[in-house]
């Protein structure tokens, strides 16, 4: 596997991309996406993670996702983690031989999704899959039992005991279950990454080294406002900040995910595409609702 360019510092706030495509097919716009990768490094972000589940990678091709990867990592000004989960071993590392080829800084990467697991399968999955890849780039583990087989404590203890996984990405939203990393992390070093919005503020306090944000994508500058402002000790403006991030949070999750982070990211002047499943006359206009109480809040 060829060596990526640079090494990426595991920390701060990645915005978690859409995928822009055009709008009369679902073939990624390459020239939208780096557009789009202009506008959330120009907003101060750490680093960028594309083809994650806000990318909706599902969707898109391996070829589609190399040639965007290649693209965004020569046009980005900070580091690129790329999302390589798939629903096989053999996908995950062809696309984690691509992403590296590409550039990417990191890999990031779920438990195979659609079918459930047990813990020791998931296990061998990631240790097939760090034996196969090698340690060209760091390789995070994503925890998001919403989309797939959740990562039991247990296992990640056992993963990180190999030294071979850099960090992990949770998208849980069980604070217990943070906490948990949080003790284990004092145990075995490691990048932890918080990865839903209503617990950002609350992991960035308890010592997390940064966000992996949906949101980010729509609303960078808040996300990015937040974490200096933990940083600092700024208790008042965190607050006022966290307050303003889950309440998008909250309006966006009526939605599919990621329906109105598209929708939001649209409205700040970006290209997105057509949704790839068409909304219910209810669900249409609930976000043309969204939309005008985010042109309304985004200038609050």
């Amino acid at each position: 596997m060829a060596r990526a360019a640079r090494q990426i510092r595991l920390s701060g706030v990645f915005p978690a991309a859409i995928t822009p495509h055009h709008p009369k097919t679902h073939e990624a716009d390459y020239a939208a996406a780096l557009e789009l990768v202009d506008f959330l490094t120009t907003a101060g972000v750490d680093g960028i993670c594309l083809f994650g589940s806000t990318g909706e990678f599902i969707n898109y091709s391996f070829a589609e996702r190399h040639r965007l990867l290649s693209l965004a990592t020569k046009r980005s000004r900070v580091p690129v983690i790329a999302g390589v989960s798939h629903s096989t071993l053999a996908g995950a590392l062809q696309l984690a031989d691509d992403a590296v080829a590409a550039g990417a800084g990191a890999l990031m990467l779920m438990p195979p999704y659609f079918f459930r697991y047990g813990q020791d399968e998931v296990e061998q999955f990631y240790r097939d899959f760090a034996r196969e890849a090698g340690d060209a780039v760091p390789i995070l583990l994503c925890n998001v039992p919403a989309f797939t087989t959740g990562i039991e404590i247990e296992t990640v203890r056992r993963l990180f005991e190999t030294g071979r996984f850099a960090g992990v990405k949770d998208s849980s939203g069980d604070w217990s279950y943070f906490e948990k990393l949080l003790a284990l992390r004092g145990e075995i070093p490691f990048a932890l990454f918080g990865g839903k919005e209503h617990l950002a503020s609350r992991a960035l306090q308890a010592g997390a080294d940064g966000i992996v944000s949906g949101c980010a994508c729509a609303i960078p500058e808040v996300v990015v406002a937040l974490a200096k402002a933990v940083k600092a000790g700024n208790r008042a403006l965190a607050e006022a900040l966290d307050a303003r991030l889950i309440e998008f949070a909250t309006r966006a999750s009526q939605f599919p995910w990621p329906v109105a982070v598209r929708r939001a990211v649209e409205l700040r002047g970006q290209k997105s595409g057509p949704l790839a499943i068409p909304l219910s006359p209810a669900s249409q206009k609930a976000l043309d609702e969204f939309s005008e109480w985010f042109r309304a809040w985004k200038s609050g």
